[in-house]
């Protein structure tokens, strides 16, 4: 009776599951019977180097720094190599899995049991023949290993016991595999299921159909990168006569190479390739010797892991990659914040403090007449003829108007380049940020805008006024003693009084000229200072508001792409 897969036993009982004929079932029975040991067996975990370790952790960063900005579907792959690359570090690191897989007819089973040196796996003319995956294993420990791959008890072999073969093959866990092209759609499941989760595979293919589109398209072409845990086999040469089989290996090689799976001739890591007869031995023992090397070097799960990880990364390159230089330049910056200091006025609001500010200085140095014809002029001339001015509601709109679209094209700026996840988040932050941003920049503006009150005066202004004033008296003077002089009451002299008068009348507008000049660059200083207050304090909340979420997320894509450079093993792939 087979064991029970979970009563904990390491092996079933080893009793051929089919037949191929009654005459040699009892030899076969005989020779598949595992030799049991005391107890289930545990073998040392299996160890990643340094650089393998860094890329998991790389990768690990990576999926975690984006799961906010990329769909889950996207991460699914490089979550799935994470979770099998840890699964697979808590088991041996003695044994290495290998699954023989091929289609139906390519002989892959009588391979499978050529290599176990009995009759394991069924063969014969009725297809599919094999419909589970069956394991043997040269040596215990490994049935952590087998039950990761869900073969049940029942399935599980020991090969023929030989000393040289347990010598050679130690380790080695050999899974024979349904047929890739099997008409039942669950032996194909079992099939990708078994070879996501095995060390290395060797492909059988044979003579008639080692150029199947199918083969080629669906397993070696995305397996291009796993070249150098993978075998292709060309079984049943001793049906091709003469140089027929050179040919054909040849063939198979080119077919390959325009695959892009590696081949490893001339010392150089790739696939291995060569040809055999599972049914004559030809060539099976040269197999034999390969495959102990290559279990007795203890590489092949890493090496199937960084595999797996390449295979993610470049499903992963158009969301990380970009030939492109990206980030917000400082030009884009000052852009910016030019925009928003002119949807707030700042140069208007300038204006008006240089011009107020040189309004305050005509009052204190402005002649007396001069003042009053202007007031007399500002209150006579009718508003008609003037330019319409806009409501405030129109100026309101248009800053709006304004903001929206300096953000706008920052956004653009900082997105541009970006792969189309990170491009899309810099784009969300932007307009997250300008939400409120024209009302806080109305609210800075009447903070910060135009001065309240009076403009300082300078140290100079009160002699101005003084001169001003003696100027005014002089007139005043000179014209009550010309009066005094037309009454009778002072003695007639036109010339002291005239004079008087023409200094005060000359003399005054001179101070306000004068007045002006002097006035003319603080009140531009001062107009520049209000200016650049207001363009500042607009700057600030565009910052704080807009440009340092972007910022943060233009920081997160580098950190991601840096990322992503050390999971491809190469900082040249991301700029």
């Amino acid at each position: 009776m087979p064991d029970d897969p979970g009563s904990g036993e390491p092996w079933g009982d080893g009793l051929i599951a089919r037949r191929v004929n009654e005459a040699t079932a009892a030899e076969q029975a005989v020779a598949a019977l595992e030799v049991r040991s005391g107890g289930p067996q545990t073998a040392a975990p299996l160890a990643y180097d340094g650089a393998l370790r860094s890329r998991l952790d790389a990768l690990r960063e990576l999926v975690g720094l984006s799961r906010t900005r990329l769909d889950s579907r996207t991460l699914s792959e490089a979550g799935r190599v994470l979770d099998e690359a840890a699964a697979r570090r808590r088991l041996s690191g003695q044994h290495t899995v290998v699954a023989i897989a091929g289609a139906t007819g390519s002989g892959k089973s009588q391979l499978f049991n050529a290599l176990a040196g009995v009759t394991i796996s069924e063969t014969g003319v009725r297809r599919p023949t094999t419909a589970a995956p069956i394991a043997c294993s040269w040596s215990d420990g490994a049935a952590s290993l087998i039950d990761r791959l869900g073969i049940p008890g029942r399935l599980r072999r020991r090969p023929v016991q030989s000393a040289d073969a347990e010598a050679q093959l130690r380790g080695l866990v050999l899974v024979d595999l349904p047929d890739h092209d099997s008409a039942a759609v669950q032996h194909r499941e079992q099939v990708d299921r078994v070879l996501a989760l095995v060390d290395a595979v060797i492909w059988v293919v044979d003579p008639e159909k080692y150029a199947d589109a199918m083969l080629h398209e669906r397993y070696l072409r995305p397996m291009a990168g796993h070249a150098e845990v993978m075998f292709v086999v060309l079984n049943q040469v001793d049906r091709l006569p003469g140089e027929a089989a050179e040919m054909v290996l040849d063939d198979l090689r080119r077919l390959l190479d325009e695959d892009g799976v590696a081949l490893g001739e001339y010392g150089e890591p790739g696939a291995t390739v060569l040809a055999l007869s599972a049914l004559t031995g030809d060539g099976v023992g040269e197999l034999r010797e390969l495959l102990g090397q290559f279990v007795a070097e203890r590489g092949a799960a890493a090496r199937r892991i960084a595999a797996d990880v390449d295979a993610a990364g470049w499903r992963l390159r158009s969301v990380y990659a970009t030939e492109r230089r990206t980030g917000l330049s400082e030009e884009a910056r000052d852009d910016f914040a030019a925009r928003l200091a002119d949807a707030v006025g700042a140069t208007a609001a300038g204006d008006a403090a240089e011009r107020a500010w040189l309004r305050n200085a005509n009052r204190a140095c402005g002649t007396p007449w001069l003042r009053l014809w202007r007031w007399y002029e500002d209150r006579r001339d009718p508003p008609t003829g003037r330019m319409p001015v806009r409501s405030q509601a129109d100026e309101e709109a248009t800053a709006r108007q304004r903001v929206e679209q300096a953000v706008r094209t920052v956004s653009e700026r900082a997105s541009a380049g970006l792969p189309a996840p990170w491009a899309q988040a810099v784009r969300e932050a932007a307009v997250r940020g300008a939400q409120g941003l024209p009302e806080a920049l109305d609210e800075l503006t009447a903070r910060a805008g135009v001065p309240q009150g009076r403009p300082p005066r300078p140290g100079w202004w009160p002699a101005a006024v003084l001169a001003q004033a003696s100027m005014t008296l002089l007139q005043i003077l000179g014209g009550l003693w010309l009066v005094g002089q037309i009454a009778g009451v002072m003695s007639p002299n036109l010339g002291v009084p005239v004079l008087l008068m023409v200094a005060g009348i000359i003399g005054g507008p001179l101070v306000e000229w004068s007045c002006r000049l002097a006035a003319r660059g603080p009140a531009r200083r001062y107009g520049q200072d209000a200016e650049r207050r207001l363009r500042e304090a607009a700057a600030g909340c565009g910052r704080a508001r807009v440009l340092d979420p972007v910022a943060a997320e233009l920081l997160r894509y580098r950190e991601v792409r840096e990322q992503y450079g050390r999971v491809m093993g190469a900082e040249a792939l991301v700029r």
